[in-house]
């Protein structure tokens, strides 16, 4: 934790080197130049600047003031950690928070410039900004320099280290057979040659993986594919021999990743035809683009690509749940034995469940940090325990418990909400809710052509009939042995128009939030698989990948339907016998209790 001083002389720094370039303002987002979730130390601009640690927000710094942006999840950690800083809390999405935009207006001058880091800015933020603050009668100013170059010191170089490659066994298609469906796809669109900048669809592409991102096994890099070519911009140290042979087996060259701007600039002189960029794109390479090629902006076709599993990949999927299912059932058993013992706290059962996971063969590490609420914590949706909230397991109320990991396989997304003693009727109302919008939205049969957003409600309609709503999405894609947040496809209220197909993963995820009190979560991987065809089209279902128990205790049997309880029990039953072979004898006894049928 930095000191407020620190932070002071930082925010003073920035101040010069605004006032030495001609700008009023400065914002600072918590992005990268390739628009990930997760962002490396050396893109922390907006945490270094601030102080602020929170994985969401934006500073916005005048000559004279400043003030830091974030959502609900962050009003208490923001309030204390900007303390003494100089820099004032906004809290977003209040109907009295001012935007970012309208409080430059109200504090800056008519024609002052506001600068932003193009490199760090996707475009479609920049377009936005650029409307709203012409509108408030200033200038925004795309910069390509980095304005903290001059005065961060001790900034960390960009990630070291290697890149590996993913064997075809595991990614069941060659990274040439990839850039072939990406050159066909793009040639549609009246091109002939496309920038890649989501880290996530080049890895996919070249069937690489990397170290550079927590909990994402990507590697920072810009890859373009053409018709004269292929090149991988990326720090040429990270790149072993190895990799460097097998790249220059499919006509892969590699660059320094500096060098594309450079190529970009000369892109006409070496290539034919039009450019393709997608609107997600950094605004620095937006604009290098535009000026320099014949360019369209479209989606990436790698989005939707990658999000339609193969079958190699959804084998993988099966494998990797197997995996992580043989993990969480050692360590539930395990769980439900030390909590009464006592010495248990949220940050100790998930040091826990990480050494059950990494004894699993082909263990890369956990696909996005642990959820560990007991009580009123698992209230707060994201909550993550610090040393400072760790609180001890009482044999009592009720544990939130979501995690994942990485395999080669495939990457796991679970949440359970467990037991450990007894509980209110209130607590077993909600949790019955939860489980029975679960079930419904995984028992759900649908035509093709449906999106995710008309399926939300099956997960929310036993909640709605008793006033109560969740805010945050249904489901999500996953990654294969990539990002745990994977679109474009997601099950959620607000409109996600991507058609749902066989092949793509999602999560089921509904919950129940009380402040104060508790936080109720269930969660499993689906895959949609065909169901039928009739005379009215093609019908598609869900298979559940998860493999773990669904605690049972808390349910209130005479909640759910008949078809809800088969299917539970059919599902216990599914679990069983995938992952009883794969268990010792005392841990099988204590699966087969926990999965025996429920009866009315």
């Amino acid at each position: 934790m930095k000191t407020r001083t620190e932070i002071q002389e930082r925010i003073s720094a920035l101040r010069q080197a605004m006032s030495a370039r001609g700008l009023a303002a400065f914002i600072v987002p918590s992005t990268d130049p390739h628009s990930g979730e997760y962002v490396p130390e050396h893109w922390e601009t907006r945490k270094w600047i601030s102080g602020f640690t929170g994985s969401a927000g934006t500073v916005v710094i005048t000559l004279k003031d400043a003030g830091l942006w974030t959502d609900s999840r962050y009003f208490i950690q923001a309030e204390e950690q900007l303390e003494g800083t100089g820099i004032r809390l906004f809290k977003d999405r209040l109907p009295e928070t001012p935007s970012i935009t309208e409080w430059l207006g109200s504090v800056l001058q008519k024609e002052d410039k506001v600068g932003i880091d193009g490199w760090v800015n996707a475009h479609q933020e920049a377009e936005t900004l650029h409307r709203e603050l012409t509108q408030n009668g200033l200038t925004l100013v795309t910069m390509t320099e980095d304005i903290f170059t001059s005065f961060w010191e001790d900034r960390p170089n960009l990630p070291q280290a290697p890149v590996f490659i993913l064997d075809e066994a595991y990614t069941g298609a060659s990274c040439t057979e990839k850039i072939n469906r990406i050159k066909d796809t793009i040639a549609r669109n009246g091109a002939s040659a496309i920038i890649l900048s989501a880290l996530d669809e080049i890895a996919w592409t070249l069937n690489l993986r990397g170290n550079d991102v927590h909990c994402n096994p990507v590697f920072i890099s810009y890859l373009l594919i053409s018709k004269e070519g292929y090149t991988l911009y990326i720090l040429e140290e990270k790149i072993t021999d190895e990799v460097r042979s097998y790249l220059k087996g499919h006509q892969v060259e590699v660059k320094t990743y500096s060098a594309l701007a450079e190529d970009l600039r000369t892109f006409k002189e070496k290539h034919q035809g039009i450019l393709q960029i997608s609107p997600l794109a950094n605004e620095a390479l937006y604009n290098l683009s535009f000026r320099y090629a014949d360019t369209i902006v479209a989606p990436s076709p790698v989005a939707l690509m990658k999000a339609v599993k193969n079958e190699t990949e959804q084998d993988g999927f099966r494998k990797a749940m197997e995996k992580d299912g043989v993990a969480l059932v050692k360590f539930l058993r395990w769980l439900k034995k030390a909590v009464p013992a006592g010495g248990e706290t949220e940050l100790s059962i998930d040091k826990k469940l990480y050494e059950y996971r990494a004894e699993q063969t082909g263990f890369k590490g956990i696909s996005f940090d642990t959820i560990a609420g007991y009580k009123e914590h698992a209230a707060i949706v994201h909550y993550e325990a610090t040393p400072e909230t760790d609180v001890p397991l009482k044999p009592e109320g009720m544990l939130l418990l979501d995690s994942g990991a990485q395999y080669l396989n495939g990457t796991t997304d679970i949440t359970r909400t467990i037991v450990l003693g007894p509980l209110t009727e209130e607590e077993k109302t909600d949790y019955t809710l939860v489980l029975k919008g679960h079930l419904q939205l995984q028992n759900a049969h649908f035509p093709a052509g449906t999106c995710g957003t008309q399926l939300d409600v099956l997960a929310r309609i036993a909640m709605w009939k008793s006033g109560i709503n969740y805010l945050h999405g249904t489901g999500h894609g996953i990654g294969h042995f990539l990002c745990v947040h994977e679109g474009p496809h997601q099950v959620r209220m607000n409109h996600m128009p991507t058609p749902l197909e066989p092949g793509m993963i999602l999560t089921d995820e509904p919950g129940i939030y009380k402040a104060g009190r508790h936080g109720i979560r269930i969660e499993n991987t689906l895959l949609i698989i065909p169901d039928q065809e009739t005379e009215f089209g093609k019908f598609y279902q869900f298979e559940p990948l998860t493999l773990c128990p669904i605690d049972k205790e808390a349910i209130i049997i005479d909640m759910l339907t008949d078809e809800e309880l088969t299917w539970l029990n059919n599902y216990h039953e599914s679990v069983y016998n995938r992952l009883n072979p794969l268990l010792n004898a005392e841990e099988q006894a204590w699966l087969k209790e926990v999965t025996s049928p429920l009866k009315r």
